[in-house]
């Protein structure tokens, strides 16, 4: 049971976690108060956290960063696109963890879209 990736949704006070071993099957929910975030991020080994961007936001990557951990903030609007039913922590802390899934679901630039779909090829010749 490793994690190797966990969706931290933020908020004032309580901050929701869900975390994910290699075959993406849930292995961490846990609710965690603002004071036990760094104690909690410390004892775990250095692994992949995504975050919904916001203004917090940029100052816990930077204390987890600290940590070891790589941290990726996401915008809202792509974290959005995986809520499958209806709003709250626990449901969004999973969504930003699979939006920041493997690579290969990566969210890609416009251009890698176009070349991807042929888009590109339908303009020219």
């Amino acid at each position: 049971m490793t994690i190797i990736r966990i969706g931290l949704d933020t908020s004032k006070h309580v901050f929701q976690m869900h975390g994910v071993d290699e075959n993406d099957q849930p292995v961490l929910r846990q609710r965690i108060r603002r004071s036990e975030v760094e104690k909690v991020f410390a004892k775990l080994p250095p692994t992949r956290i995504g975050m919904e961007a916001c203004g917090a936001s940029h100052y816990w990557a930077r204390v987890l960063r600290r940590l070891g951990h790589e941290v990726l903030l996401i915008p809202p609007q792509y974290v959005k696109a995986y809520v499958r039913r209806g709003k709250n922590d626990a449901i969004d802390a999973e969504a930003i963890c699979e939006a920041y899934g493997p690579p290969e679901d990566a969210v890609c630039s416009g251009q890698e879209r176009r070349a991807a779909s042929g888009a590109d090829d339908a303009r020219g010749a």
